[in-house]
């Protein structure tokens, strides 16, 4: 298991660990106390009555700037813009599938790499146009992940 991760370094990974260990510890409650950091998000869990199903806040609250930040950067740099709208119809497409077909685009990359990595854990294949939609969520979420890292240590 890994140690959390830091928001600032990598917010998108740092959401996407915050929902393995949701899953983690729904799947696994005897589990909850096996280290301080487990304990710490169960507590949470617990407090926040998402036992069952849903993100922590820290999880939505990081998902919130990134999404603010992506919706800033959309409006500001073209090459960014220009590979958004090519990996739009594949998000359209998997926000169809979710029952929660509104979520925004970053989540839906967020949902795309998490489901991917779930679908790997089972030792099952995807297909090369899931790995290139892949490929393409990946490098928006990196970009997104660096600029929050820039913006946050230029403080």
């Amino acid at each position: 298991m890994q140690m959390m991760k830091s928001k600032k370094d990598n917010i998108a990974e740092y959401i996407l660990y915050l929902w393995q260990m949701e899953d983690y510890l729904r799947a696994f409650p005897q589990h909850a106390n096996a280290t301080p950091e487990l304990s710490e998000i169960n507590e949470m869990m617990h407090r926040e009555g998402i036992m069952d199903g849903g993100h922590l806040a820290l999880a939505q609250n990081a998902l919130e700037e990134m999404e603010d930040l992506h919706m800033e950067i959309l409006n500001e740099e073209a090459l960014y813009r220009a590979a958004m709208m090519q990996l739009q119809p594949s998000l359209n497409l998997l926000k169809a599938k979710t029952d929660r077909p509104t979520m925004s685009d970053v989540e839906a990359c967020l949902t795309l790499l998490y489901q991917i990595m779930m679908l790997r854990l089972q030792k099952r294949e995807i297909s090369k146009q899931t790995a290139d939609v892949q490929k393409q969520a990946t490098m928006l979420l990196q970009f997104l992940s660096r600029t929050y890292y820039e913006q946050a240590t230029a403080v």
